[in-house]
């Protein structure tokens, strides 16, 4: 029991460094993946210490930091993730900006093969998920971008 008690008194003396370096770790896997999860949990890390600082034992420290966290994650990420992308370029790019964009079956297109010339000017290996085959000359439309095939279906206009 003695070595018990005094390794819980060692705990409860250092708990400090422990929450700064919960902190520091977490503040550089924010850097990393910018998402503010970490961030939040860095947050929470911060509360832990302040209680630490106040004198509750280890356990309590633990659990406020734990709510706090999950507090800031709940209700202070949205907002600021909100606000983050509030200027982001609402142009779709790349393979997003190829959805649902026309073009004129080159040749047959099937499940297996075929090709498209898209409004864009691009050719493309091209394939359909309907059984039916899309005749040459047909207008299509693309669904998805698989690898280098853009997956087409036929339009009816």
């Amino acid at each position: 029991m003695d070595n018990f008690s005094t390794f819980v008194t060692f705990i409860d003396h250092w708990a400090w460094i422990g929450w700064l370096v919960l902190i520091a770790v977490f503040l550089v896997i924010e850097m990393l993946s910018l998402d503010f999860t970490f961030l939040m949990l860095s947050f929470g890390s911060v509360i832990g210490l302040v209680t630490d600082f106040v004198g509750l034992p280890v356990w309590i420290q633990i659990l406020i930091a734990a709510l706090a966290s999950a507090l800031f994650i709940l209700f202070l990420r949205p907002p600021l993730l909100r606000r983050l992308h509030r200027g982001a370029d609402p142009t779709r790019s790349n393979v997003e900006a190829l959805v649902d964009l026309r073009g004129i079956a080159l040749s047959e297109i099937t499940q297996i093969s075929g090709q498209a010339k898209l409004a864009n000017g691009d050719t493309w290996t091209a394939r359909t998920t309907t059984p039916m085959a899309i005749p040459a000359g047909a207008p299509v439309a693309v669904s998805a971008i698989n690898g280098a095939t853009a997956i087409v279906r036929p339009l009816n206009d």
